[in-house]
């Protein structure tokens, strides 16, 4: 029977769920996984987390389109049609001048306040929609007794290669030793900015805390990004933590040049924030 850890194995069961494989290997990954308790496990496990993220943002679909997005687009199209015009009746020096004046306006307009409010909105949704998941996935996997990671912390090794290579990114497992905390593995996740990763930590009295990470779409770094400061700017960077109550549990998050992490865990806000600090500084 083939094994479940194998990574090419791993590697078409999440291309099966994201809908990434070919055709031609649909039916003999298929044909494999009916012959793998665990991998059909595995298979069922993401397909349903797929599905509750998604799930997450279905409202926004039907939200309507920010007026500020169609005042910009309507002062684009003026534009285009006022160039083309003067195309026409001008000649090719005179539109080379007015086409660069317009382009200019347009920059002016298009990349002034409007347009900086609904980048900044967009980080905004991006990175709550982050820490939401991150809040989530701990609530969906920290409660399994048998399964709660797909790599134990016996394989660490191929744990951080295998998700390094997923999240096309180097990864660190933080030590949380000193605070009591020991790996008890990991696991790879869909994220909205492609894959994503989540760390568990368990302590001798069985609490548990996740580090979740990954990319994060439209992101900058969160000194702009919602929520309560929780603690001042981090030397030496534009990051700073954040803290969400956003979801099931509370989480301590950060981003740093687009890449998001964020610690969870059913703890007080001072025990979350000192593991927060803990794990910050090794990464």
């Amino acid at each position: 029977m083939e094994k479940i850890n194998d990574e090419l194995m791993q590697d078409k069961i999440n291309a099966l769920v994201d809908g990434r494989l070919p055709a031609d290997q649909q039916a003999d990954t298929q044909a494999r996984l009916a012959l793998n308790a665990d991998a059909q496990e595995t298979l069922h496990a993401w397909q349903a987390q797929r599905e509750a993220l998604r799930a997450l943002h279905c409202s926004l679909l039907d939200e309507a389109i920010p007026e500020t997005l169609l005042a910009a687009a309507r002062r684009g199209q003026k534009s285009r049609q006022q160039l083309d015009q003067w195309w026409r009746w001008g000649g090719l020096a005179a539109a080379v001048v007015l086409a660069f004046g317009v382009g200019w306006l347009s920059h002016d307009e298009l990349g002034g306040a409007a347009t900086r409010k609904m980048a900044a909105a967009g980080q905004t949704r991006s990175t709550q929609a982050f820490v939401h998941q991150a809040s989530l996935a701990y609530a969906v996997y920290s409660p399994e007794v048998r399964h709660p990671v797909e790599v134990t912390a016996a394989q660490q090794d191929h744990l951080v290669q295998w998700l390094s290579k997923r999240l096309d990114r180097p990864l660190k497992v933080p030590v949380l030793a000193t605070r009591g905390y020991e790996l008890v593995g990991g696991r790879l996740l869909p994220g909205e900015g492609g894959a994503r990763a989540q760390f568990m930590f368990q302590n001798l009295a069985g609490a548990r805390v996740t580090l979740y990470l990954g990319r994060v779409d439209g992101s900058a770094p969160t000194n702009g990004s919602p929520g309560n400061d929780a603690a001042p700017k981090m030397s030496g960077t534009e990051t700073a933590f954040r803290y969400s109550g956003d979801g099931p549990v509370p989480s301590f998050y950060w981003v740093d040049q687009g890449f998001g992490y964020a610690l969870s865990g059913a703890l007080s806000q001072a025990e979350l924030m000192q593991l927060a600090e803990l794990v910050y500084r090794q990464l």
